[in-house]
């Protein structure tokens, strides 16, 4: 089992590469949900949505969480980690995608181009209310991706629950990445060294 030290983490995120990237960060930690409807957020950049998103997302979980015991005098601080991510394509920030239809559009968009992921990280500290966030930036290039791969990416589906319809780590996707600029734990939605100096600085 990891060691945390004398804290606590949940991770409000239900996304499989969050959980995998911070049990790889060496902690222990619980998932708490976040139910909220991405698109009443808006704003014009980036990383203002991804910051903002993240907060909503603690706000809500917390909405729901007795803050009281969290909060009790001899109580082990408790950090909740919220992050969001989106890619930003042409200049146009894409979300998850509405259905199978704009999913293929997205992806053969990327074949032989580029595209940026956005992703924000929010640490709340539940013992002394304290927010620490953050977004980090990558990009990758892509070659030319065979519409037949693009096929079977929506047949199988996962394609459709994530940011911009956009999974490089995906075994048929990868083949047809060329470069990534950045750190690849970035593009899966949870930038390790981010995360980290947030935690610390939350603590």
């Amino acid at each position: 089992m990891a060691q945390n030290g004398s804290f606590k983490i949940i991770l409000g995120s239900s996304s499989s590469s969050r959980k995998q990237i911070l049990a790889e960060m060496g902690y222990d930690f619980t998932v708490k949900t976040a139910d909220i409807d991405e698109k009443e957020i808006r704003k014009d950049k980036p990383e203002e949505l991804v910051v903002a998103l993240a907060h909503a997302k603690a706000d809500a979980i917390i909405s729901r969480l007795q803050i009281s015991e969290f909060r009790e005098v001899d109580a082990e601080p408790t950090l909740l980690i919220t992050a969001d991510q989106v890619v930003v394509h042409g200049g146009m920030i894409r979300e998850k995608p509405a259905d199978a239809d704009e999913a293929r559009e997205f992806i053969k968009g990327y074949s032989a181009g580029h595209a940026s992921t956005v992703g924000s990280v929010l640490v709340t500290n539940l013992k002394t209310g304290i927010r620490k966030d953050g977004w980090d930036k990558a990009e990758i290039y892509f070659h030319k991706i065979p519409d037949e791969v693009i096929e079977n990416l929506i047949k199988e589906g996962d394609v459709l629950y994530v940011a911009g319809g956009l999974m490089v780590e995906h075994p048929l996707t990868s083949p047809f990445v060329e470069a990534v600029v950045g750190t690849i734990d970035s593009v899966m939605g949870l930038p390790k060294a981010l995360t980290e100096k947030l935690i610390q600085e939350a603590l």
